[in-house]
């Protein structure tokens, strides 16, 4: 009988406990940072930090570039350590050596998520600008390609000259989904609600395999906030949502559950190409607005 007993336990520690422990393995992440002249990147990389491994879908390791000034050379990351890099970056071009490193990285099948003012900066990386597939200021305008916005269900790739980027004062938006057969999107509301953020729009790029996934009218057209490109093997994701301010009462934009959620999703999919979260109960919704003011899901949001 004792026998019977201990081959029981011995079958419910290691037949039901095992299995859950290695259930998912975590997708390991880096989060490059460090210069942004208009917006609080430390605060913000902290939020995108929390965002993710609340998530219990990855660990996330952050990156601080050297500061205005200083031998951007010294900035040499592994990023083949990683599954996915995110990019909440505003400031000097990298150089040389890692841009290549990471031309390599995203070429040969590594994720990569670009966050809302990382459409910036490097301006003169031209694989960058493949990348990202769209940018604003600094200079860029119709040399670097056409503005790319939504009209009558379909993309507009719009070679008139004039200058890139936009934004006005700081306002809550409603954004519509546009490919609702997207991994990242699959399954969401076609329209919700967005918290109050700094609206980029007018924006140009090469635009070379770039797919429209959300959009919000801004400054008399649907202007893209979500969109993925492809590079290569590498899956890249751009988020437009989530202006940091300059201290941790102006995060307000990443405590919107719309924009944690498609970070988390798009974020997923870059690393992995699919994306196994569930709809939460708390996404939002047309008129309705919701928040996650400590950066990650209710305890019932996926009940």
């Amino acid at each position: 009988m004792k026998k019977i007993i201990w081959a029981i336990a011995f079958f419910l520690f290691f037949g039901g406990i095992v299995p859950q422990v290695n259930a998912q393995k975590k997708i390991k992440a880096m989060i490059v940072t460090g210069q942004d002249g208009s917006h609080w990147w430390k605060g913000g990389s902290e939020a995108i930090k929390m965002i993710l491994e609340n998530s219990n879908l990855f660990t996330v390791d952050i990156h601080v570039t050297p500061t205005w000034g200083e031998d951007m050379s010294t900035y040499n990351p592994d990023f083949n350590k990683y599954d996915l890099v995110l990019i909440n970056y505003g400031g000097t071009t990298w150089a040389e050596a890692t841009r290549k490193k990471f031309e390599n990285y995203v070429s040969n099948g590594g994720g990569v998520v670009i966050i809302h003012s990382s459409v910036v900066p490097m301006d003169d990386w031209k694989e960058y600008n493949e990348m990202i597939g769209l940018g604003a200021w600094n200079g860029r305008n119709e040399k670097d390609g056409p503005y790319v916005y939504w009209k009558d269900g379909r993309t507009i790739y719009d070679y008139s000259p004039g200058w890139a980027g936009y934004h006005g004062l700081q306002h809550s938006s409603t954004i519509t989904n546009r490919n609702l057969n997207h991994p990242i999107l699959a399954g969401l509301p076609t329209v919700w609600e967005h918290f109050k953020d700094e609206i980029y729009a007018r924006l140009r790029g090469p635009g070379k395999n770039l797919e429209i996934l959300a959009t919000t009218h801004e400054q008399g057209r649907d202007e893209p906030m979500l969109w993925t490109v492809k590079y290569g093997k590498g899956n890249v994701f751009v988020t437009l949502l989530g202006h940091a301010g300059s201290d941790p009462e102006l995060r307000y934009s990443m405590e919107c559950t719309g924009f944690q959620v498609t970070l988390l999703r798009g974020s997923e999919w870059a690393a992995t190409g699919q994306v196994t979260q569930k709809v939460p109960k708390d996404f939002p919704s047309e008129g309705v607005m919701t928040l996650r003011k400590e950066f990650k899901a209710p305890f019932n949001a996926y009940e």
